[in-house]
């Protein structure tokens, strides 16, 4: 199958540069340009196309706006286009919380080292939201102004896939499962793991956290760094848990959730009720292709708490958190992962549902009540 795209930027010289790029895909063909979101919106209605490529910042109707009227209008995947700084890291997460699957810095130079590394990235991001389409569970947001962290917690300042782990709807599932009864587990921590569709994903379940949810939350999304603080501030705002952007020396509190800072590796270290981050630079000789790495966390965290974890792998491209959760496993602890209808992108989900790690599929919407039945 050949997924038609449209590329929609104000600028000529990139319209063309991403042109070129998905035309030599051959599951990709560019039916259209589009100059602004008038002009998206409007070629949308005769080009019909399975996918759509989107900037953020453009004149007469920008990125944001445009996202808002096609999924009112004629709803269709669109991957946004942005830059690497705080503003467009708010913008991006408006665009992903307005129907947007997914998004991509727009200097190719910060997507990968090797061009054509981002070219593979670029075009395998297309193929899987267009093959996907816009049947995703978006959250209904509610947002909480009474915000306060435990005492002495700082405040914040403000991926190579297998071919299975695609996405495809042919792949190999569990179950899906709509709610739990209590194992009678003792737990001292839930961790969290996702890449592609997890901003939306972890909103989802962490506003239907209470506040004074018993354990601390080790929160792993694959995000540029100059993405996660402003991710953090985005789930504290809307959530009763406190939320922040994880810190070198942090003590893990009852209540709050750590997010890992893209960029960088996040690891668990401490013994007894006393566990502490510890923020590592991410070295290039390890040959890791995720900064921060669900793998290398939940290994920590294995260490650190033993059995005592609930870990969730949700939406993602590749099976990064595969054997992360496999320690976490074998030291008795218990995995989850996010059923292939909700997930944008079923890959990380399915690495640890293929390997019989984890022992229940759930829907995103069904997500937080299972956990407070499980963890209460």
């Amino acid at each position: 199958m050949v997924f038609k795209v449209l590329v929609v930027d104000d600028s000529t010289f990139y319209r063309r540069r991403v042109r070129e790029i998905l035309d030599d895909d051959r599951e990709l063909e560019v039916i259209g340009e589009a100059r602004n979101g008038q002009d998206a919106l409007d070629k949308i209605d005769t080009l019909l196309p399975d996918v759509v490529t989107m900037d953020v910042e453009m004149p007469v109707m920008d990125g944001i706006s445009a996202v808002k009227a096609i999924m009112e209008k004629r709803p269709v995947p669109i991957l946004m286009f942005s830059s690497l700084t705080h503003h467009g890291a708010q913008a991006t997460l408006d665009a992903l919380e307005a129907g947007a699957l997914d998004f991509l810095p727009k200097k190719f130079e910060d997507i990968a080292q090797d061009r054509k590394d981002a070219a593979r990235l670029l075009c395998t991001k297309v193929r899987l939201i267009a093959r996907r389409g816009v049947g995703i569970k978006r959250p209904v947001l509610k947002r909480i102004e009474s915000r306060k962290f435990p005492d002495n917690a700082p405040k914040p300042a403000f991926f190579k896939s297998s071919n299975l782990l695609t996405g495809r709807k042919d792949a190999t599932r569990q179950p899906t499962v709509s709610s739990i009864k209590a194992s009678g587990k003792r737990y001292k921590c839930l961790a969290i793991g996702a890449s592609t569709g997890g901003p939306v994903a972890l909103q989802k379940i962490l506003v239907a956290l209470p506040s004074d949810f018993p354990y601390p939350i080790v929160l792993v999304q694959h995000m540029p760094g100059t993405f996660t603080n402003a991710f953090a501030q985005r789930l504290n705002s809307h959530c009763n848990i406190a939320v922040k952007e994880a810190e070198h020396g942090d003590i893990l509190k009852p209540g709050c959730a750590y997010l890992a800072p893209g960029g960088k590796q996040m690891l668990i270290e401490g013994s007894g009720s006393h566990k502490k981050v510890v923020i590592t630079d991410a070295n290039p000789s390890d040959k890791i292709n995720y900064k921060p790495s669900v793998d290398l966390t939940f290994g920590s965290l294995a260490k650190a708490y033993g059995g005592d974890l609930l870990g969730i792998i949700l939406t993602g491209m590749g099976a990064d958190g595969r054997e992360g959760c496999r320690l976490m496993k074998d030291n008795g602890a218990t995995i989850w992962a996010q059923d292939q209808d909700s997930c944008v992108v079923y890959g990380m989900p399915q690495a640890v549902a293929v390997a019989n790690i984890s022992v229940n599929s759930i829907d995103i919407d069904d997500m937080s009540s299972c956990i407070l039945t499980e963890m209460k």
